[in-house]
């Protein structure tokens, strides 16, 4: 039990660094909160907790007294089992309308070597550039190098440079809702040193490098939102979001067979399938219907289920191709697309995906850390997980975009201290 394991393969992802962190995952179904901690590069999990979410609908708050409960319930929780109070968190974003927004920037360096102090300049200009009206950025990041005539260059320090561009990719959304899941936060006693767009944290606990590099799009399917994030040549190329999720599928079960909304939940969990035979299918459930006694249920044929929850899935994934024909990543990204999310678990949905996204479709399984209880083991915590070894690997300047846009002088010494509360230094 107390053994450490390194993420997949040595080299595919920097060491982590060391000391204490702490993500949460405010989704419109749950809220997770885990604190990992940083030991000799390796991650290990002291305290995870998983909570129903409440005040929380597309992954917007609409309740402030509720979404602060859900938050501080598993917080709290996960303190208790870590024994340790935090203060610092990294955040999933998933609200007000995310989209991609793109900038390039240039520089004239006359023959000299590339250096550090040439790269940040350029990445701040990037950054300044990134900017969308009416948005705030949640994340920001460089997808390509041009040194000289030499486009694709993946890391340009230390290289001789008649000229170095950079192309920059980010994430905006609207700022009222992101303020709103902050103030939530805050209102918790904690402190957002750090956002990221939700799928892109699925994306990187369950993405290969290969997947990366050669083309996938990463489906979120949460209870509000299916999120929709394209990875290219190793970096985010594409964010969109389709704001329907699995409560809809929940409320079409209700509203079409007089359900209470905690039947229908149930009697999708443990009876629903995306696909099926409907017509062979005799099987009958029971179901408990709105206002009546317990033992007044109706009988239901489970092929009334598949079809019911098949429409709407249908339509979720008609609307997720419709975006990406609309944007050229449909056939750009390649043929490989990998569902995460709860909603991604009933059977048939991987099947039912591939049919009408004419791509490969796998279940994205997220990497696993020492400590993780098993609970949190499966593709609907693959945010939760991506956003802890984000922040103990991406540097903080794409965790939080406003920290780069700091003139360096005022950054001082202890400039990622103050990202992360000394935790790491």
């Amino acid at each position: 039990m107390g053994e450490t394991v390194k993420l997949r393969n040595a080299g595919e992802m920097p060491a982590y660094r060391n000391g204490l962190l702490a993500v949460l995952d405010v989704g419109s179904s749950k809220t997770v909160c885990i604190i990992g901690r940083g030991e000799n590069g390796l991650m290990r999990v002291v305290g995870a907790a998983l909570r129903e979410s409440q005040g929380i609908r597309g992954g917007t708050v609409i309740a402030m007294d509720q979404a602060e409960e859900s938050i501080r319930d598993a917080v709290d929780s996960a303190e208790n089992l870590a024994d340790t109070r935090i203060q610092n968190v990294i955040i999933s974003v998933n609200c007000g309308q995310p989209v991609s927004v793109t900038s390039r920037a240039a520089m004239a360096l006359d023959g000299e070597i590339v250096s550090d102090t040439h790269l940040r300049t350029l990445l701040n200009e990037g950054r300044l550039r990134c900017q969308l009206e009416g948005h705030d950025l949640v994340q920001s990041a460089p997808t390509t190098y041009v040194v000289d005539e030499a486009r694709g260059v993946r890391q340009p320090l230390g290289m001789f440079a008649q000229r170095l561009g950079v192309a920059m990719h980010g994430v905006a959304v609207k700022p009222s809702p992101l303020a709103n899941l902050k103030l939530a936060v805050e209102r918790c006693h904690l402190h957002v040193v750090g956002t990221q767009f939700a799928p892109y944290a699925s994306a990187l606990a369950t993405l290969t490098e290969d997947e990366k590099q050669l083309g996938a799009t990463v489906i979120d399917m949460g209870g509000g939102v299916t999120s929709i994030a394209v990875f290219m040549e190793g970096h985010l190329a594409y964010a969109d979001v389709v704001p329907m999720g699995g409560q809809q599928v929940t409320a079409d079960l209700a509203r079409m067979l007089a359900a209470p909304l905690s039947a229908a939940e149930r009697a999708k969990t443990l009876y629903g399938a995306a696909m099926g035979d409907m017509e062979a299918d005799a099987d009958v459930i029971p179901l408990a219907q709105m206002g009546e006694e317990a033992d007044a249920a109706m009988r239901v044929p489970r092929s009334m289920l598949t079809r019911i929850i098949q429409a709407r899935l249908e339509e979720i994934f008609g609307q997720v191709q419709a975006r990406l024909r609309q944007s050229g990543f449909d056939v750009a990204a390649g043929r490989r697309a990998v569902l995460t999310g709860g909603a991604c678990q009933l059977a048939g949905t991987r099947e039912l995906a591939s049919r009408i996204l004419n791509k490969q479709v796998r279940i994205g399984r997220p990497q696993t850390f020492p400590g993780l209880p098993s609970v949190l083991s499966g593709p609907e915590s693959a945010t939760a997980i991506g956003l802890l070894m984000a922040g103990a690997t991406l540097p903080p300047e794409v965790l939080n975009p406003e920290l780069a846009l700091e003139p360096r002088e005022s950054k001082g010494k202890g400039w990622f201290s103050r990202l992360t509360g000394g935790l790491f230094e």
